[in-house]
């Protein structure tokens, strides 16, 4: 009875309107006047049954409020898409032009392609191409004596060196199939005691000049002269191979040590054009032993030169000079091959491969206008030139040179410079070598590995018949 009635009671209550969108007439936002008639109405009466929803709410009989809102439900929406079949006569008649969209561009490749090729095809035609034959080769199974010599001097070879270069086998020997250039400290009793080193007496000496075949140590107070306080060694193939025009390489480990000098370098046979630099000079590396901290670089970097001018004041090298650093490693870590290749109309070098150069000169125009050098020195001297009745564009470096390999030590000619890094000495101080010897405790623990490793020397003479064209 009481589902009964309370069913009846459900049935005949009125259907709360619904919800509509904003704007629509007899809504929330626009109500009728009979909507607010019963709003107001149902504001007045008694308390509420909390049980009962809010007029925002869903009635009670959700099928009443279905019915509701079907049968006043708005239009919203009428569709204006065309049912029939579209017409489209443009897609009946091909147009012939359109087939240009795709030919276009497939010939623009092809001729890119072409002329590509052709580009190619003309850098590698104008690559210079040479016949080489072999002229040494060294896996230096032994020190051969019939090509090298073992320079013995004590005169700093013009750069203030502080090494003594020997000619037994403390500091230049094979070992391993390996050659080994290696400096070592001299001997103390030497350094501290008054002596002499005459290396004419014993007839040792390799140098034509008496300066370099003498040294000596004088301990009277106020005088700092020094015997060379290392030795180390440099040899030459001056006897035994050279070349005019050809390739040179040499497969090296570089020292590392403080204030180490190595170099791979060519010299002439003769001074055709006068002494150094006037007849020329070819380096293929020069480097440092200091490690990649110091500050003009160093064993991580090689660089090369060509060293030529009228005289030492009027030396060009520095117009001729490339760096090359090394890529996340040091030229003291492993192997590297340094070469050069050198012709009538260029001369490279290079590590590791051709592909890697790291000086390229051209010999398109005479050095001695490439040099600009003045016409007089400064003391009213006229500067000759002594290339210019070769006709050859590349003179002095159109005749014979032979190969060197040396580790220095020191040096006061600014390939280290002064003030930097911790230097021990000052070039022009006349204590230097006493300078350099007192700062071993600082310098000496750095020799981790002194040493020029040297696993392959290949020498080639370019062999074309035409050398001279």
């Amino acid at each position: 009875m009481e589902q009964g009635q309370a069913s009846s009671s459900s049935f005949n209550q009125t259907a709360l309107p619904t919800p509509r969108r904003a704007g629509t007439p007899s809504t929330d936002r626009n109500p009728t006047e009979g909507e607010r008639a019963e709003s107001h109405r149902s504001h007045q009466a008694g308390p509420s049954n909390p049980i009962t929803s809010l007029s925002t709410s869903a009635p009670a009989s959700s099928k009443g409020s279905r019915v509701h809102r079907r049968s006043r439900a708005p239009v919203y929406f009428h569709s204006r898409r065309l049912r029939e079949k579209i017409e489209r006569p443009w897609l009946k008649k091909k147009d012939n032009r359109e087939r240009w969209v795709v030919i276009l561009p497939i010939i623009g490749l092809i001729v890119g392609l072409g002329l590509s090729g052709l580009l190619v095809w003309d850098g590698i035609r104008s690559v210079a191409k040479h016949n080489y034959c072999l002229v040494f080769e060294d896996n230096f199974t032994a020190f051969n004596d019939a090509v090298w010599t073992k320079e013995v001097q004590l005169g700093g070879f013009g750069n203030g060196e502080f090494e003594q270069t020997t000619g037994g086998e403390e500091n230049v020997y094979v070992h391993g199939g390996h050659l080994f250039i290696k400096p070592t400290l001299q001997d103390a009793n030497l350094i501290n005691n008054d002596t002499i080193i005459n290396l004419l007496e014993d007839g040792t000496c390799t140098s034509k000049e008496p300066s370099d075949c003498v040294a000596a140590t004088n301990t009277t107070v106020g005088n700092a002269t020094i015997v060379p306080p290392v030795k180390s060694g440099r040899i030459h193939t001056k006897k035994g191979a050279t070349i005019k025009y050809g390739r040179v390489e040499v497969t090296a480990k570089l020292p590392q040590g403080d204030w180490l000098w190595p170099a791979i370098w060519m010299m002439p046979v003769n001074d055709t054009y006068g002494p150094w630099p006037a007849s020329g000079e070819i380096d293929i590396m020069e480097s440092r032993g200091n490690d990649l901290t110091y500050a003009q670089g160093g064993n991580d970097i090689v660089s090369s030169a060509l060293h030529w001018g009228p005289d030492p004041n009027n030396d060009a090298w520095w117009r001729t000079n490339v760096k090359r650093r090394a890529l996340h490693t040091t030229y003291s870590s492993g192997f590297n091959t340094f070469g050069v290749e050198w012709s009538q109309k260029y001369l490279f070098t290079y590590v590791n491969s051709r592909l890697l150069q790291v000086l390229y000169t051209n010999f398109d125009e005479p050095l001695w206008a490439r040099g600009n050098f003045p016409e007089a020195l400064s003391n009213g001297t006229r500067l000759v030139n002594s290339w210019s009745h070769t006709g050859r564009f590349n003179t002095p470096f159109d005749q014979r040179f032979y190969l060197i390999l040396n580790v220095a030590v020191g040096g006061t000619n600014g390939w280290f410079e002064d003030s930097r890094s911790g230097k021990p000495w000052i070039d022009n101080n006349p204590n230097t070598k006493k300078d350099f010897w007192n700062a071993q405790d600082v310098w000496l623990p750095t020799w981790t590995s002194p040493a020029m490793e040297v696993s392959k020397v290949i020498m080639w003479q370019q062999c074309d018949g035409n050398e001279e064209l």
